[in-house]
């Protein structure tokens, strides 16, 4: 058995810039400092994990000692002092763990030390993860890094620079590492598996690659366990038996039956999940993105370019079965289930997310609701002159307008009786005769009551009388359409209506 044997990570980790991938900006940015002689004393490599912040910092000090760069300005990887960089034991390029050396005493021990003499250019300290050092080491540290000797270079990596005070930040160079995208780690994962001579589908690489999130040295590692899994040809399900990643498949099976609206899959899917063992949060994390992919493609058909070409066909036969309002519902629903359980879901929570998404086909949206709104309110509007004749003629048939003459007010029989045998909230007739069966508080009520009305026909008879004098007058002629409003008829015929309705309450 060999010992000899080196994790894919480290057996391909970049020896040059130009191996560097996703990182250009960073890269021509180092390489002009080298060129121009314009390198700061302090540099500061933050971004995610596996972006390549402390590789970055090893080519760095690699170039700056080299003997013998390119014209690149690539480090050569053949000098001694390469070699030994390469090897982590070159005494110029110091690497320390700020994880485990955190505190003021490490901290001292880096000043004391800092004016000795280096055998190369520069003596270059690498902290990795320098957000964990203590405030007082952090203040200890200021001093040397403001002013250090000519020939020290500090160079921090971390995943976590809102932790570093920030007068530190303001002495260092800040390079801000970006993920590395799906498509680079797919290329990288291909030329490493021709080299060691491994056949692996496409569809497995882009799986490898979407689960790394960015991150190629967790894309390596994958890989890595996966050629110690099988010597044959990796396929998409050796992948998903490997690692434990959930079939899409599962999803696209889900889709179906959310368009039928076919309930009792819920528990059918679940089941599914459980007996095989899968992490029901990483099912619901693959779940939302499941969905965030269907709605993308719905958006935008050219997105998901970075899926393989199986995967892809598949999104878009099945982004049909959606509105854009439902995939905003159930991406949504998703959510707030996520945030609310966090990592206690379980296979009853599970349930009770899929049967909301299944039941969500037959939602109609708050935009759907308004949009009914709006054009039934445009019906109404149309069809609100025929109603309003209507009315006006049924008012006309009740209260006939006054005569051309203006002879005096006369109250119709079946009026002076009752006003509504025309209409829903009809009066009672009232018999304004005087009986005598009826009881003295009765016939007196009686009398008042046609004593009222009376002197109600008698000042509208006497208001009629007046006007039609001024009529006469020749100066008030041309105001005879004043008289022949309607309005003022109307005004009259509701003034003894209300009358007559409050005496029938008393």
């Amino acid at each position: 058995m060999s010992l000899k044997y080196q994790i894919l990570a480290r057996k391909y980790r970049p020896q040059t810039f130009k191996e560097v991938i996703g990182q250009e900006s960073i890269v021509k940015t180092i390489k002009n400092s080298i060129k121009k002689s314009r390198v700061a004393h302090a540099y500061l490599f933050s971004g995610t994990r596996g972006t390549g912040k402390t590789t970055l910092a090893r080519l760095f000090a690699k170039a700056l000692n080299c003997k013998n760069l390119t014209n690149d300005f690539d480090p050569c990887n053949e000098c001694k002092s390469c070699l030994e960089i390469t090897a982590s034991r070159s005494l110029d390029v110091i690497e320390i763990d700020g994880a485990s050396n955190r505190g003021i005493d490490d901290i001292r021990q880096i000043n004391d030390t800092i004016g000795y003499a280096s055998s190369n250019t520069y003596k270059i300290y690498i902290i990795d993860e320098v957000h964990m050092l203590t405030k007082e080491a952090f203040n200890a540290l200021l001093k040397t890094l403001e002013e250090p000797p000519e020939n020290i270079k500090f160079f921090f990596a971390t995943t976590e620079p809102h932790k570093v005070l920030p007068t530190i930040i303001s002495r260092c160079q800040r390079f801000e590492l970006k993920r590395i995208t799906h498509g680079l780690i797919v290329e990288k994962l291909k030329d490493i598996s021709d080299d060691q001579k491994k056949q692996i589908d496409e569809d497995a690489l882009h799986l490898i690659a979407h689960f790394s999130e960015g991150s190629l040295r967790d894309a390596e590692s994958l890989l890595d366990q996966l050629f110690c899994y099988s010597d044959e040809k990796i396929t998409l399900d050796y992948v998903n038996n490997a690692l434990g990643f959930i079939d899409k498949d599962y999803f696209f099976e889900l889709d179906k039956n959310i368009y039928e609206s076919n309930l009792k899959f819920a528990f059918e899917f679940t089941q599914k999940i459980t007996s095989s063992g899968k992490d029901i949060s990483y099912v619901v994390k693959e779940l939302l993105m499941h969905f965030r992919n269907l709605l993308s493609l719905k958006l935008d058909e050219s997105s998901l370019d970075y899926l393989s070409e199986t995967i892809r066909k598949k999104y878009i036969s099945q982004q049909s079965l959606y509105t854009n309002e439902m995939l905003f519902y159930i991406l949504d629903e998703i959510t707030k289930a996520s945030i609310f359980y966090k990592n206690s879901f379980n296979s009853i929570h599970l349930e009770t997310l899929i049967l909301k998404i299944i039941k969500s086909k037959n939602l109609v949206s708050i935009d759907t609701l308004i949009k009914r709104l709006v054009k039934l309110e445009k019906d109404l509007q149309g069809s609100a002159p025929s109603i309003k004749n209507e009315v006006k003629e049924e008012a006309k048939e009740f209260f006939p307008p006054p005569s051309q003459k203006n002879e005096p007010l006369k109250i119709k029989e079946e009026n002076k009786q009752v006003f509504s045998e025309k209409t829903d909230n009809s009066y009672e007739k009232i018999d304004f005769s005087i009986s005598d069966s009826s009881s003295t508080d009765n016939n007196a009520a009686v009398k008042d009551n046609i004593k009222v009305e009376e002197k109600i026909i008698d000042s509208i008879n006497s208001k009629n009388t007046e006007e039609e004098k001024e009529i006469d007058s020749p100066s008030l002629k041309k105001n005879e359409t004043i008289l022949k409003d309607q309005s003022h008829f109307d005004t009259l015929i509701r003034f003894t209506q209300i009358e007559l309705e409050g005496m029938q309450k008393n």
